[in-house]
């Protein structure tokens, strides 16, 4: 199915039925709790576009949570767009304010933060074991092979960062973008049903969030770091790091350190740290062959 088969019907795949609205703000908008608004709309560019530009002109406040049915121009990392059928997914994003007891050396943490989130959501309310691959990739295992089903992106808005996930649930395989995709169906998902699996990560997103911001932003007082590694299918592995400028750097990934970079063994003993880039994964990890 395309976007154009169903710009006149909401009910057109009775498969994919539309967000309830009014149940997720009963389950999710309490008065003590970190969610503060939470909207649906049918279609939009990029809910992270426009929960910045909210952000920007005073209309949203920490907890603001916006959610699409579909996306037309959403955008991970690197300015790629990310596109998938009407109510095949979860596109949404969250704003978040950590104030001024959390560095802001240390944000830089929130999207893996939401990793870790989402990961543990996805393995209690679909029963699918979700790994993570630096620094945002969410990946699901279909026939064997590791694919990509999500994805994360964190912008600076202001005093906030909005944090923005997208994740392929219901995708059929003739659907995916690309040969290297998946979705929670593919890999096996015992549910599909979009609006618990949203209240779940939010959840999710709301326990690891409060304790990462009690810790003052410290990943390792909050086992925050712990988590990451733990569930990170890029340690052990052999990768290639391509980072901005165009330079490359290949090595074993063996640890993600304080500051949620990447520590790559590049040989003679030599460690180096990677801030930002793109990861290609070249070798399983050791313990997978």
């Amino acid at each position: 199915m395309t976007p154009s088969d169903t710009s006149g019907n909401r009910w057109s795949d009775l498969d994919r039925p539309p967000l309830n609205t009014p149940a997720l703000r009963r389950g999710l908008l309490r008065p003590d709790g970190l969610w503060t608004s939470l909207d649906v709309v049918a279609r939009t560019g990029s809910t992270n576009s426009d929960l910045v530009a909210a952000a920007a002109s005073g209309a949203a406040k920490e907890g603001a949570v916006l959610v699409a049915e579909e996306q037309s121009a959403g955008r991970g990392r690197l300015d790629r767009t990310w596109s998938a059928p009407p109510r095949s997914g979860l596109f949404f994003s969250v704003l978040l304010t950590p104030g001024p007891g959390v560095p802001a050396g240390l944000w830089g943490w929130l999207p893996l933060l939401a990793g870790v989130a989402t990961a543990t959501a996805l393995s209690r309310a679909a029963g699918v074991d979700t790994a993570l691959k630096w620094p945002n990739d969410l990946l699901v295992t279909v026939d064997g092979a590791e694919r990509k089903a999500g994805g994360i992106l964190a912008e600076r808005a202001g005093d906030s960062v909005v944090v923005g996930i997208g994740l392929n649930v219901s995708l059929r395989a003739d659907e995916l973008p690309v040969p290297t995709a998946g979705s929670l169906a593919l890999a096996g998902a015992h549910s599909v049903d979009r609006d618990p699996l949203l209240r779940a990560v939010l959840r999710s997103l709301e326990e690891w969030y409060g304790e990462w911001r009690r810790a003052g932003g410290d990943p390792g007082a909050c086992r925050l770091q712990e988590a990451y590694a733990a569930g990170c299918a890029t340690l052990g592995r052999t990768v290639r790091a391509e980072l901005p400028g165009g330079r490359e750097l290949v090595g074993e990934a063996v640890a993600v350190d304080g500051d949620g970079r990447l520590v790559l063994a590049t040989g003679g003993g030599v460690r180096q740290p990677v801030g930002a880039g793109d990861i290609v994964h070249l070798r399983p990890a050791l313990s997978e062959e």
